[in-house]
Order: C-alpha cells, then structure tokens, then sequence
C-alpha cells in the first residue's frame, strides 16, 4: 500500500514545500551528525544525499500514486471495465480530480448499463410482433390459415405496432439529443386537452374521458403540438389501464405562473417507490403494466424529455382510494 503522509495538506503547493523542507531538514541533520561523528565532509554529503532522495521519492510517490491509478483505470475503461475506482484519500487538487474522475466512472457505468437494457429492451419489443407476423405468414403461404380479413387484421396491427415502436424510439432519439426544435408560444389549454380526449375516446370506447378545465380558461407558454403529445401519451396509459367501464378525469387549472394539467384514472395504480422509476425508457411498474397491454414503455419517458425541455415537472402520484394521478406543471403565458 502507498504511504500518503501529506493527504491532510490541501494544496500541491503546501505538499511540494513540504517535500523540500524535509529534504533539506535530513540533510542538514546528516551532515552536523556525520560532522560529530568524525566523518569526511564528502561521505556526509553522499550519505545526505542518498536519504534526502529516498525521503523525496516515499512523499512523492504518495503524491502521484492517484494519478498512476487513474491511468490504470482509464486504460480498464477504454476496454469497457466502468468498475474500476481510484484511492481519493488527499485533499488537494489531485484528490479532487480523483473524486471527480470516480463520479465519472460511476455515471459511465449508468450509461453502459442504460445502453445494454436499451439493446436488450428493443430486441425484445421488436421481436413480438416480428414473431407474430412471421407466423400468420408462414401459415398464410403454407395453406394452413386462409388470407381472411380477420388474419389480415392481426398482421396489419402487429404492423402498426413495429411502426409505433420505431417511431416512439426515433422521436426519444431526437428529443435526448435536442434535435427537436420547439415552436413555442402562448395557446389555449383547454384546445389542446380536447384534441387528446377525442383521439382517446376512439381508441377506447368502452372508457369515459372527461375534461375539466377552470375559468377563466388557462393559458400556457410552451409548443402545443408537443404539450398535445405528452397529454396523449398520459391518456393512453390511463385508458389503457383503466377497468371496463370506468372513467378518466383530465383537468387543467391555473396556478402561480404556472399551469397544471392533470390526468387521473381508476386502474391499478402506481406505488410511490415505482413512482419515479416509470419514467425510465421501457419501465414498467409490475406485470400489469406489461407489454401484452400494447404498451412499450416509452411513452412516459417521451412525456418526461418534453415536459423537461419547457421548463415544467411531471410527476406520479398515488390517487385514493384507487388509481393514479399524472400531474404535468407548466409555464403559464401571457393571457
């Protein structure tokens, strides 16, 4: 193990003077203890010399050891090992950097580890719906199912499906990357949330959508075709999750130069330690909200990218006595 004597000093500049106080110090102390011992001035200046080296070269070495297991480190790195740490035991700037070149290490590590389940997660996203076309096909040329309308059907929604993956994976693409660009101005709600329930209302009939939404009517600042995303995007989690028959509640209300968008529905529901986590790419809270539903994972972690980009805060909250409740804060515009 490296002998770090000067890990207390905070700075380079104290620890090198202290390097060479301590060298001259030996120094002098083995030159008047030869020179009391009989000994030639030479022999005392080589026997000085010698130690006053040893001394550097222990102090110094306990000075540089982080900087040589960085290295090491970086070089583990370049091979995709995002587990090595170094020793960040100083307090000067070496051992900042050492500090800082761990929390790198750590946020690589995320990174890997966010890459290997996306690779994972879209393989295998993707491979149901290949899957099932691949069969209704095999069976269509075989002769062992007739080309009905029924059959064409299915395929045309698995179909759909790899189409709304792939376009869900291509717009989170471009919105991580800021390529998105956003025509914000200042719009009416209340419009907006319309727009949403009707295209929900389609998709789902056997699910009310109510919209609720406060006089005089709220006014936000942001890129309405985007906020109509991120409000479709919750409804369709909601519909989708709501038992047969039931109802979801959209409302919009004003606030303190802000806007609130609230969606709310009578599923399952979302635990308050998942209530973070399903805005993640491809989370999915428990087996009820699985991919047999339709779902990809991907539509929150797109309402999220949005919502973050003007400005606001999405969040999830458990509703009582039963369901969940998507609120979505933003920036209010000028009425």
């Amino acid at each position: 193990m490296t002998v770090r004597p000067l890990d207390p000093l905070k700075s380079i500049k104290m620890k090198l003077g202290a390097v060479i106080v301590a060298a001259v110090a030996v120094t002098v102390l083995v030159v008047s203890v030869g020179r009391g011992a009989g000994m030639s001035a030479a022999a005392s200046a080589l026997l000085a010399g010698a130690l006053a080296l040893g001394l550097v070269q222990i102090l110094a070495r306990g000075m540089t050891s982080p900087l040589r297991e960085m290295a090491s480190a970086a070089r583990d790195m370049a091979k995709g090992d995002y587990h090595r740490r170094v020793t960040a035991s100083s307090r000067d700037e070496v051992g900042e950097l050492a500090r800082a070149f761990n929390a790198m290490a750590v946020q690589l590590a995320e990174v890997d580890r966010v890459r290997r389940d996306l690779v994972a997660n879209v393989s295998h996203e993707l491979r149901t719906p290949i899957t099932a076309l691949r069969a209704n096909l095999e069976n269509l040329v075989d002769g062992v199912e007739p080309a009905d309308a029924e059959t064409l059907r299915t395929m045309l929604r698995q179909t759909e499906r790899l189409g709304g993956l792939v376009a869900q994976l291509l717009d989170l693409s471009r919105l991580e990357s800021g390529a998105v660009p956003m025509q914000r101005r200042t719009f009416a709600v209340e419009a907006v949330l319309e727009d949403a329930a009707s295209e929900s209302r389609l998709h789902a009939p056997g699910v009310a959508v109510s919209v609720v939404v406060d006089s005089p009517e709220p006014v936000a600042d942001g890129d309405p075709a985007r906020v109509h995303q991120v409000v479709a995007n919750l409804l369709d989690n909601a519909v989708r999750y709501s038992p047969p028959g039931g109802t979801v509640e959209l409302s919009a209300r004003r606030g303190k130069g802000t806007v609130t968008i609230e969606v709310r529905d009578h599923g399952p529901g979302i635990s308050e330690e998942d209530s973070t986590r399903v805005f993640e790419r491809f989370y999915r809270a428990d087996a009820s909200r699985s991919s047999g539903h339709g779902g990809a994972g991907l539509g929150l972690a797109i309402a999220r990218w949005i919502v973050d980009l003007h400005g606001g805060e999405i969040r999830a909250e458990q509703a009582q006595p039963t369901g969940c409740r998507m609120v979505v804060v933003l920036p209010a515009g000028r009425s």
